[in-house]
Order: C-alpha cells, then structure tokens, then sequence
C-alpha cells in the first residue's frame, strides 16, 4: 500500500534527496532564481516555502528550526531578514516556476524557479507619461468648461 507517500522521490535515496533539496533551496534563497528540471522545482517549491512561511516569525525557535533543514547561517539571515520583509503580507505563493523548454542531452523537461517579489522582469511598474508627436514641451492643456462645443484649449507659453 501507498499510505502517505504523495512526494516525488526523484530516483534518488532519502539522504541524497534531503542534501540535494537543501542545496537547491540554499542556491535559490541567496541567487533568487536557480534553472533546474521541472520534477526538481516541484519538489524544491514544497520543500522552500514552509521554510519561508516559517521565517515571517523572526523567533529563536523559528530559526533553528529552518537552520536544521538548511544548515547554512547565510542563507538563514538572508532569509528572515531580507525575504521576510517583503512577503509579509502575502498569504503563499511565494515561488513561481517558469518552463523553459527541454535540454538537449537528455530532452528533460526545464525551467527556472524564482521568488515571485524579487524578480526585476515580472514586477509592476509604473506607467511613463504618454508622449505624442503633437506634443510639445511649452503646451498646458486645459479644460474650458463654458460649452459643451468647446472641449479643450492649447495655451503656449512665450519662452522668449
């Protein structure tokens, strides 16, 4: 029978498995995105992000608790004092796989996987202002709100 034996074993023993996992999540808390196979994320996404949920409680016992999975003092700090800050508010999720098509060897399945709040690329910015090619720098445009027919006004300022 199968009783509770949902994880993947990744053809590997069970100590390999455990140092193979905490290098990986070691590698991907100090660099922020690590390339890998799909089957290797997967695993490595259910073995990192209780460590992250772990680390929003910045206590004594949270520590060694994620330094016993770990055992690497850098990552450990990295982790509950750059990481926690900025997944704070967010309820999980903090990883995102991306498949990056199939390696040429052996034609296994590859991607990267990131901490969705630190990646540059995918991150929300602020729109520019929208240039057009009637727009000059000395025009204020205005609203004249005495007739409907009237709908805007172009004032130019005198620079001379």
């Amino acid at each position: 029978m199968r009783h509770n034996k949902k994880f993947n074993h990744l053809s590997r023993t069970a100590s390999h498995r455990d140092a193979m996992l905490a290098n990986m999540a070691i590698s991907l808390i100090m660099h922020k995105r690590i390339n890998t196979t799909v089957a290797k994320a997967k695993a490595l996404r259910k073995y990192v992000e209780p460590l992250i949920n772990r680390s929003k409680q910045d206590t004594t016992a949270s520590r060694r608790v994620v330094f016993s999975y770990l055992q690497n003092k850098y990552a450990v700090t990295e982790l509950f004092q750059v990481i926690s800050e900025k997944v704070a508010e967010r309820p999980g999720g903090y990883t995102r796989i991306i498949k990056t098509g199939f390696r040429q060897g052996d034609a296994a399945a590859t991607c990267f996987i990131e901490l969705v709040d630190f990646d540059e690329n995918m991150a929300k910015t602020q729109k520019k202002a929208k240039r057009t090619r009637r727009s000059k720098k000395n025009t204020v445009v205005s609203e004249a709100p005495v007739s409907d027919a009237a709908e805007a006004t172009v004032e130019v300022n005198p620079a001379e």
